[in-house]
C-alpha cells in the first residue's frame, strides 16, 4: 500500500522520492506537514497528490491577511428560526487540510492551529468536538523575505513533525516536467490507492517498531546537543523528542523492520529537528539551523552493533 502511494504521486511529481517517502513517514506518525520552498516549485500539487491518494475527506484553505479563524475551524451563530444558537462546523473538520500560504495569515489566525493540530480537537462555543481519523494538515509557505508573510510562531514550528523542501528539479528532470504536461494534465490520472481504515491500522503497525536503548540514547544525544550549542537560543522540546521516535519507527516500518537502526536516526534529523530550534542573535548572523544539524550529527558518536 505505501509502494503504490509512491508510485501514484510519482505520475506528476518527477524525482522527488525522498520527499514523498517523508510525506508517508508523516503520514504514519500522525503527524502534520509544512511544504516549504519559493513559489512555483511544487509545494500545492505535492500536496493534492498526496490528498488525493487517501480515501477521505479533504479540503483546502488558501491563507490571506484578512483570514479569520472562524474560516477555519467555524463558528457559534444564533438560528433567528429556531431562537438557539447552533455550530456550523469550519473545512477543518476532513481527514487532510490543506493550507496555501500559511504564513500569509496574521498570527491571530495562525494561533487557531494551535489546538486542533496538537489535540486533534477543535472548541466551539464551549463544546469540544473530535476531528475525523486519520487528521493531517499539510502547509505550505515561502520563504519569510517573501513580501507580505509572517513568521510562523515557535509553538506553532513545533506542531509540524516535519519540514520539507523541494528545491528546484534538475535541468533534465524539467524537461521531463515539460513534456509530461505538455499534451495533458497528470493530476487527471492520480487515484485513490489506501482507504483511511489503512492508515490507521498501519499506524498502529508502526507503534510494534522496537527502539533500542542504543538507539534512544543516540536520539536523545543529538536532542540534547540541541539545547546547549552555542548559537541556538531555544532548542529542541519533548514533543519534539516524541516525534522524533515516531518518525524513525515510521521510516523503519517504510523500509520493512521491525526495529530501528541509526540511519533512520540520522535520515530524520534534518526535516524534524532543524524548524524547531531557534538561533541566537550571533547564529543568525555566523550560521543557519540546517548547518547546526549537521555539525551536532557529525560529532555525535554513532552506536556500533556489538557481536
Amino acid at each position: 500500500m505505501l509502494q503504490s502511494i509512491k508510485e501514484n504521486i510519482s505520475k506528476v511529481m518527477i524525482d522527488k522520492e525522498k520527499e514523498i517517502e517523508l510525506m508517508i513517514i508523516a503520514i504514519l506518525s500522525d503527524g502534520h506537514i509544512l511544504l516549504e520552498d519559493v513559489p512555483g516549485t511544487g509545494k500545492t500539487t505535492m500536496a493534492k497528490c498526496f490528498s488525493k491518494s487517501i480515501d477521505g475527506t479533504f479540503n483546502r484553505l488558501q491563507f490571506t491577511p484578512d483570514t479569520l479563524p472562524s474560516d477555519i475551524v467555524g463558528q457559534e451563530y444564533f438560528d433567528v428560526k429556531t431562537s438557539d444558537f447552533k455550530v456550523r462546523k469550519g473545512p477543518v473538520f476532513n481527514n487532510v487540510l490543506l493550507i496555501d500560504e500559511i504564513n500569509r495569515a496574521v498570527p491571530r489566525t495562525q494561533s487557531a492551529l494551535l489546538e486542533l493540530m496538537e489535540e486533534k480537537n477543535v472548541t466551539l462555543g464551549g463544546v469540544t468536538y473530535p476531528l475525523p481519523k486519520p487528521f493531517c494538515v499539510i502547509a505550505t509557505q515561502n520563504p519569510y523575505d517573501s513580501i507580505g508573510t509572517f513568521p510562523l510562531p515557535d509553538a506553532q514550528l513545533d506542531r509540524f513533525l516535519l519540514t520539507i523542501k523541494q528545491g528546484y528539479p534538475s535541468r533534465e528532470k524539467e524537461k521531463t516536467m515539460l513534456r509530461r504536461f505538455r499534451s495533458s494534465n497528470p493530476m487527471e490520472t492520480i487515484e485513490t490507492v489506501i482507504s483511511t481504515l489503512d492508515v490507521i491500522q498501519l499506524k498502529e503497525k508502526v507503534k510494534e517498531v522496537r527502539v533500542s536503548e542504543d538507539i534512544e540514547d543516540y536520539l536523545m544525544d543529538i536532542v540534547q546537543k540541541t539545547r546547549h550549542h552555542n548559537h541556538v537560543e531555544i532548542g529542541v522540546s519533548p514533543r519534539g523528542s516524541l516525534a522524533y521516535m515516531r518518525a524513525i519507527q515510521s521510516r523503519a516500518f517504510l523500509y520493512g523492520r521491525d526495529f530501528c537502526t541509526p540511519d533512520d536516526v540520522k535520515t530524520m534529523a534534518l526535516p524534524l529537528l532543524a524548524h524547531r530550534i531557534s538561533l541566537n542573535v550571533e547564529g543568525e548572523v555566523k550560521t543557519s539551523k540546517e548547518t547546526i544539524i549537521e555539525e551536532i550529527l557529525d560529532s555525535t558518536s554513532v552506536p556500533v552493533e556489538t557481536v
